[in-house]
């Protein structure tokens, strides 16, 4: 990873991670709702394209957002909101329009939404994020949209069904919804971080083309909460690539809510701080994991680890140089163990390296060892790239620092499905 990880958490504190789980309204006091508004405009009244994230306690916030200097309407609405402190109360997603690329209307359209879904709840236009995925430049159909906020709002609920609706709502050419939940109990009382989120093309940091939301029934200090989001997508949604792209919607958002009454901070003592970070950084990584290995059209899930690197800089370079080359990822889809082209990624990566030192391996299986080919292990390689998943490593050996990076093959299918919308 390029930022540290959480502190090891006590063996006596099992965190438990359900995935595939109704998601966000596992967390108590949260209510979700997913419904049709053909947003698409394609005459597909029963697909899902609205979710409703909605809490009646109020709710510290964090989040982080696309780098991308061209900014979806809604990214720079959640930014201005995030900034404002809160208290905040839900979250509105829209998926099969972008509002990227919308110039003030677009603007206009997220505030709008806002502004609408506050009213409709009696709260602050500003205690809601706004967030959208699916087409760049094409204005917003806001009447279907209004009626659909009004719909979601009268359906909300806290049940898994009403859960698992929202996070199939937030879907584009995903093919199934992600969701996960972490749960743990400290001092007798159970404690929760669930979400969701979607992503299948566009995937490159920072972060991937995604939307993720998460919820926990602690209080937690804004910036407590940032902190700890933070340190957690830059080690899990920041080290996943599919095609090397980055969205110009990419939004993570967290709310807690307090319903445990219990808060988690700073001052907290260390093993609840440790449970909390954790649980939070496997429900990033969970996600991070199901959105990968539902990229577009592929066959392969393939984890990149660079260690022994000079510097961390370094270890990242080289991992995201083989994990987007598209030589290599055309040999991983041909089930080609062609570890000449890993080691001419790293070489061509900008990365400190020295061939004589360079050791490759799938899975545990070297390649290459300081520098020089095992041709005899061939039949071995060949037989770990036919799995759906397996890993590649290169060890530098000039250093300490790693980066592990997960992606994926490349497919004629990839192709073939994004050569016209």
């Amino acid at each position: 990873m390029s930022s540290a990880s959480p502190e090891v958490r006590p063996a006596k504190f099992p965190l438990l991670v359900t995935l595939d789980s109704p998601g966000i309204t596992d967390v108590p006091g949260f209510e979700a709702a997913g419904v049709p508004c053909d947003l698409r405009q394609k005459n597909d009244p029963k697909r899902l394209d609205l979710a409703l994230v909605y809490s009646l306690r109020p709710c510290t916030a964090a989040g982080t957002f696309t780098k991308n200097a061209v900014k979806a309407a809604p990214v720079l609405l959640c930014t201005e909101h995030l900034a404002e402190g809160g208290p905040f109360h839900g979250i509105v997603a829209n998926s099969g329009n972008a509002n990227a690329c919308t110039g003030a209307d677009g603007l206009r359209d997220a505030r709008a939404t806002a502004k609408r879904v506050a009213a409709s709840l009696n709260q602050k236009p500003a205690g809601f994020f706004v967030c959208s995925t699916g087409r760049i430049g094409q204005p917003l159909p806001m009447d279907r949209l209004i009626k659909g906020l009004e719909r979601a709002v009268s359906e909300k609920g806290r049940t898994p069904a009403h859960g698992q609706k929202a996070a199939d709502a937030i879907l584009t050419s995903d093919t199934r919804p992600k969701t996960v939940t972490v749960s743990f109990t400290y001092d007798g009382k159970k404690h929760t971080v669930a979400g969701f989120a979607k992503g299948a093309g566009m995937i490159q940091p920072n972060m991937a083309t995604m939307l993720a939301f998460l919820a926990t029934d602690f209080s937690v200090p804004r910036s407590f909460l940032q902190k700890t989001l933070s340190e957690a997508v830059s080690g899990t949604f920041n080290c996943i690539t599919v095609d090397g792209d980055m969205s110009t919607n990419d939004t993570v958002l967290m709310l807690a809510n307090g319903h445990s009454g219990v808060s988690v901070g700073d001052k907290s003592p260390r093993e609840l701080r440790i449970l909390f970070a954790e649980a939070v950084w496997k429900a990033c990584e969970a996600l991070a994991d199901k959105i990968v290995s539902d990229g577009e059209k592929i066959t392969k899930v393939v984890e990149v680890r660079v260690v022994g690197a000079a510097s961390a800089e370094d270890a990242e370079k080289a991992a995201r140089a083989i994990g987007n080359s598209l030589l290599v990822k055309s040999s991983w889809y041909g089930e080609d163990p062609n570890w000449g082209r890993l080691a001419d990624a790293a070489g061509y990566s900008g990365a400190k390296l020295i061939e004589a030192k360079l050791d490759i391996l799938y899975n545990d299986t070297p390649a290459m060892t300081a520098g020089k080919p095992h041709p005899e292990l061939k039949p071995k390689w060949k037989e770990i790239v036919r799995a759906r998943r397996f890993t590649v490593q290169l060890n530098l050996h000039l250093g300490k620092a790693a980066f592990r990076l997960l992606a994926t093959d490349l497919s004629e299918g990839y192709v073939n499905y994004n050569k016209s919308e």
